[in-house]
C-alpha cells in the first residue's frame, strides 16, 4: 500500500544553516499492516509521518500510496488525497477549541456535503464506542486532555479512511489513558486500516498486535 523511496526531507534554517531531518529512507508498509516508528524526539519520525500523509514534501525521493506518487502531486490533490484516504492522530490533537466535539468531528466530511442524518449516526456512533456520547454538544475547551485525545481519534476516523498515522499519541497522556488508546489501536488492526505510529513510548514496543517496531535514528532507518 505504501513505498517510501530515497527519501530525503532537508530543512533550511537560513542561508548558512540547513538540517537533514530525514536522508535515503526506504520502507514498504502493507495493507492492514500496524506499524510502530520508534525514535527519540528529533530523530525523524514526525517527518517520516508528514511526507506520507503528503503535509510536507520530499526534497528528493518518492512516497507512493496505492500506486500513486503522491510527492508529486499538487497541493489541491494533496488535499483531495489526504481527505479520501488518511486519519491523522495529532500530538497536540489541534481540535477548535472553541467548537463542539461534533462540529470537530465532522470537519473532515465538510467538503463533501454529506447526508446529515447519516453523519449524526456516524458520529453517534462513533461516540458510543469511545464513551463519549454525552459530550457531543460540549465546547473542547471544557474537556481533559484524555476525551480530546478520543475527539481527535474519531475525527481521524470519520471519514473512513484506509490509513491512519499517528504521531507521538501518548505523549500527553497518564498510562491509564495509554493503555486504553493501545486497546482502540487493536480495532484499528481489527478494521484492517493500515496504522502508522510514531512514538518513543515504552508500552508500544511489545504489543503482540504490532507488525513491526522499526527504529529511526537521526533520519535513518536503524
Amino acid at each position: 500500500m505504501i513505498k517510501i523511496k530515497n527519501l530525503t526531507k532537508i530543512y533550511e534554517i537560513n542561508k548558512n544553516h540547513t538540517v537533514r531531518a530525514v536522508e535515503d529512507i526506504h520502507l514498504e508498509f502493507g495493507s492492514g499492516e500496524l506499524i510502530v516508528l520508534k525514535g527519540a524526539s528529533g530523530s525523524g519520525k514526525s517527518t517520516i509521518l508528514s511526507l506520507i500523509a503528503g503535509l510536507s514534501k520530499p526534497t528528493s525521493g518518492e512516497v507512493i500510496v496505492n500506486d500513486r506518487r503522491i510527492s508529486k502531486l499538487p497541493d489541491d490533490f494533496l488535499a483531495l488525497f489526504r481527505r479520501e484516504t488518511i486519519g491523522f492522530i495529532f500530538q497536540k490533537y489541534n481540535l477548535i477549541a472553541n467548537l463542539t466535539v461534533f462540529e470537530n468531528i465532522i470537519l473532515p466530511l465538510i467538503p463533501n456535503n454529506p447526508d446529515e442524518q447519516e453523519l449524526e449516526a456516524k458520529v453517534d456512533g462513533l461516540l458510543e464506542k469511545l464513551q463519549m456520547r454525552d459530550k457531543k454538544e460540549v465546547r473542547v475547551r471544557n474537556l481533559s486532555g484524555g476525551e480530546q485525545q478520543r475527539v481527535a481519534i474519531a475525527r481521524a476516523y470519520i471519514n473512513d479512511p484506509h490509513i491512519i498515522i499517528a504521531d507521538e499519541p501518548t505523549a500527553n497522556l497518564d498510562e491509564k489513558l495509554s493503555l486504553e488508546f493501545i486497546e482502540i489501536l487493536r480495532e484499528f488492526k481489527s478494521a484492517n486500516k493500515t496504522t502508522i505510529i510514531a512514538t518513543h513510548d515504552p508500552l508500544f514496543f511489545g504489543l503482540d498486535f504490532v507488525d513491526r517496531v522499526i527504529e529511526i535514528q537521526k533520519g535513518r532507518v536503524v
